[in-house]
């Protein structure tokens, strides 16, 4: 038998213990083996690539790891991709996790790219830096180590003992509380066998080398009539004010991760993204708080209308709740407003949801719960029934007033949500009418809407008449014919030529002005659509990265 077939016939045996859930783990005498069921792991294959880890003696890249490196000590592999939200929400538990036990866990990324833009080593490490991530990262760009351990799904962890062998796995998101149950039972033993090495081990992750005024800013929103622009300065979690010239107005949020109410300076958020604004009250999707914000611009004072701050991990309610901040929201991330309602992309649910402005209601309003991209009626009869639409992470919204406009990015598609009664859920471009493959069908190609393709489309907006959509991952710009859904890719002039775009992910129209948030750049960027789609830098002039604190 060869060594490739062994090391295969190995990782389907731990994907078979990761799909029926957890090992086995008995509680009996110290002496007994907490784990009879534990399953060998292969080794990690040869050259992989290493973005994140202990710099090699050239200071340069990192060094290549294997897992005997991490002998005496629990690991933790996480499988995960940057795009995916349910692989997202599994990065704050990995942080407590470290938190927890500093000198028995090591936790090890492998990000297996599903878009090819995820394949990209550069691409990975701002994806790294955007989430603060301390641990070890490889670029499993081939899926090597996902098909050698048969891996299935993203996020999918798996927990390898002191010995190197698998005792614990699970596909799909896991809490803190998961992990460590098994650890907190597991710790004894080994320590007993003394076979645990808690000698504290600094690794030498690289940093941030820099900070700038913004940091991986999600969202823009343009304010005609106040001449001004709104910035979601989710790297920094605050909110920006700027003029239309680029001259800072204010901040809102002291830029440290929270969840505090209260006045402007002493508020906080936790990487803010969409906003959208009535009168003087800005709303503003709260992203990893779970929370809808609301900022009094008048009395400058932030308050929270929505959520609980815990994120909802069963299915959503179908009947809205006339309690808004007594029900857990899913990482809401865009925002849009019509008539007398706010709705919010949550993304963490797959679904569109619509809360009252004056508070009184909120619940879903599109999207039965499934990540898919299917067209249909709006809402099932019970959560995730087949037959009603289905999104796939929605991420960005515009409206006209009588069609709420939705980048659905994790199935590259825009949607188009009506706003009459028991209005359909269409696709205007992607992939609802395939057979199959619907999230894994993507590209960068313009034409009719058949044969258009976008990959992992984050923003969208329109402006007399004409839809655009931030193309994330093919870092670019195009435009939606609305009659007949052909997409073109804007050519951009001025700036572009020698500056790109950098998987910008939020766009607000303003005239003959196209805003956009340029993520991967740290800065906000202006088209101007009556000159040639000139591109060019809007610096906000005052503004500094806020004080770091320990």
């Amino acid at each position: 038998m060869s060594r490739l077939r062994g090391t295969a016939m190995r990782g389907a045996v731990v994907a078979g213990a990761i799909a029926a859930g957890f090992f086995l783990l008995r509680q009996p005498a110290m002496s007994a083996h907490p784990f009879p069921n534990r399953q060998s792991v292969p080794p990690l294959p040869d050259g992989i690539e290493w973005v994140n880890g202990p710099e090699d003696p050239s200071g340069s890249t990192p060094k290549s790891l294997r897992l005997e490196d991490f002998r005496g000590k629990f690991v933790l592999m996480d499988f995960w991709t940057y795009c995916c939200i349910n692989c997202m929400h599994v990065l704050p538990e990995l942080k407590k996790l470290e938190r927890a036990y500093p000198d028995t866990l090591v936790v090890i990324g492998v990000h297996t790219g599903k878009f090819e833009a995820e394949r990209d080593a550069a691409n990975i490490r701002e994806a790294i830096r955007r989430h603060r991530i301390e641990h070890p990262v490889l670029n499993d760009a081939k899926h090597e180590v996902w098909n050698r351990f048969g891996v299935r799904a993203w996020p999918t962890l798996l927990l390898i003992d002191p010995e190197g062998m698998a005792i614990w796995g699970k596909s799909g998101e896991a809490t803190f509380e998961e992990v460590s149950a098994v650890l907190r039972r597991a710790i004894p033993y080994y320590r007993g066998q003394r076979l645990l090495d808690e000698k504290p081990r600094a690794l030498g992750l690289a940093g941030d080398a820099h900070d700038s005024p913004l940091r991986f800013p999600g969202k823009v929103l343009a304010d005609a009539e106040g001449r001004r622009l709104f910035v979601a300065d989710t790297g920094h979690h605050r909110i920006v004010i700027a003029g239309l010239d680029g001259r800072l107005v204010d901040a809102i949020g002291d830029g440290q991760p929270g969840r505090a109410d209260g006045e402007f300076a002493k508020a906080q958020f936790d990487s803010p993204q969409g906003m959208a604004l009535v009168g003087a009250q800005l709303f503003v999707a709260d992203t990893e708080n779970h929370l809808i914000r609301r900022v009094d611009l008048d009395a400058r004072r932030v308050t929270t209308v929505a959520g609980k701050g815990a994120q909802l991990r069963a299915p959503a309610p179908l009947v809205p709740s006339s309690r808004p901040r007594q029900i857990a929201l899913a990482s809401p991330w865009a925002l849009a407003v019509h008539d007398e309602h706010l709705f919010i992309a949550m993304a963490g649910t797959h679904q569109i949801w619509r809360m009252a402005l004056d508070g009184s209601k909120i619940g879903p309003f599109a999207g039965n719960g499934v990540e898919d991209i299917v067209d249909g009626r709006r809402l099932p009869s019970r959560p995730f029934e087949l037959g009603a639409a289905s999104f796939a992470q929605p991420s960005g919204l515009a409206t006209d007033g009588a069609w709420l406009y939705v980048a659905d990015s994790e199935g590259s598609s825009i949607r188009a949500v009506s706003l009459a009664p028991n209005g359909p859920v269409r696709t205007l471009v992607g992939t609802a009418g395939l057979p199959e493959a619907r999230l894994f069908t993507f590209g960068d190609v313009d034409g009719a809407p058949g044969q258009a393709r976008l990959q992992h489309p984050l923003g969208i907006a329109l402006a007399g008449g004409r839809l655009f959509v931030a193309d994330t991952y093919n870092n670019k710009i195009k435009e939606v014919d609305l009659a007949t859904g052909a997409v073109r890719t804007l050519v951009l002039t001025g700036e572009a030529a020698t500056d790109p775009l950098d998987e910008p992910s939020g766009l607000s129209a303003l005239s003959d002005k196209l805003y956009v948030a340029d993520t991967n750049r740290h800065r906000v960027r202006v088209i101007h659509l009556d000159e040639n789609n000139r591109l060019e830098t809007l610096p906000i002039t005052g503004l500094a990265p806020p004080d770091a604190r320990p």
